[in-house]
């Protein structure tokens, strides 16, 4: 019986790639997150935080520090990972990738690493601007670690079903701009949702991206707006959800194969 062997140099070759596509544009991907960042605390941290001095007795501009970072990392890798996987579609050469020695799982461990070190690498710089304009303190760094690369796959996971699923570049841009980014605002990122009505607060509990904010800050400050298990538990759950529509989009070959 012959065994399974795993192609590494395949696995490699498409994070390389990715990667270099990556190292082609930093300024664009690197610079343009420093300066929203900069112009956030101006605007944020200076109009606001002045009139809202502190927020469950964390400073208002170190409060939004975490939101900020999911921001960033939720774009990030949705775009990167769609992006990935889209354009050898829009070329054609997905046939040639699909013909390719490499299994389902290395193709999606090449495009979704590649995307979720992006997003990483892109979080901690946004981190590391923010320690220049507030103060920090990371009270449980190895959760902060969890989430943030927890996050950050899950998400790389998403942007590679959106890849998939998009027929052109306007859909490409619909999930990140019109879905993800307004959750995003409306999930907690820049304001507790125990500072809403109650009626309110019931509604964006139903929010997902509510508990991924939730449990990163808990991480930071210790408090959340909701229990940091159930954080957990709402990644983990997404997390899943998006490895089991990876492994049907490969065996129903949805829009890969014609």
């Amino acid at each position: 019986m012959s065994s399974v062997r795993f192609n590494g140099r395949g696995v490699w070759a498409i994070y390389k790639f990715e990667m270099a596509r990556f190292r082609r544009t930093w300024m664009q991907s690197l610079v343009t997150p420093v300066i929203t960042t900069s112009l956030y605390f101006v605007v944020f941290g200076a109009a606001i935080g002045s009139r809202m001095s502190e927020v469950g007795g964390v400073p208002y501009g170190a409060f939004i520090v975490p939101g900020l970072i999911m921001l960033s990392l939720l774009t990030e890798g949705l775009s990167s990972a769609s992006f990935g996987i889209f354009f050898p579609k829009f070329t054609g050469t997905i046939y040639e990738l699909l013909s390719a020695p490499v299994s389902a799982f290395e193709i999606v461990l090449g495009y979704v690493g590649a995307a979720a070190t992006k997003s990483v690498i892109l979080g901690l710089v946004i981190l590391a601007t923010a320690s220049l304009f507030v103060p920090l303190k990371i009270m449980h760094p190895a959760a902060m670690v969890a989430f943030l690369l927890l996050t950050a796959v899950s998400f790389s996971l998403f942007g590679f079903i959106t890849g998939i699923w998009a027929k052109g570049f306007e859909h490409l841009q619909f999930v990140p701009m019109l879905v993800i980014t307004p959750l995003t605002f409306l999930g907690g990122a820049f304001y507790s949702i125990d500072m809403l009505p109650p009626a309110w607060r019931t509604i964006t509990l139903f929010n997902p991206v509510v508990y991924l904010i939730s449990g990163f800050r808990w991480s930071f400050y210790g408090s959340s707006d909701v229990s940091v298990g159930w954080s957990l538990a709402a990644t983990l759950g997404f997390f899943a959800l998006c490895l089991v529509l990876i492994v049907w989009i490969f065996k129903t070959g949805y829009r890969l194969k014609n």
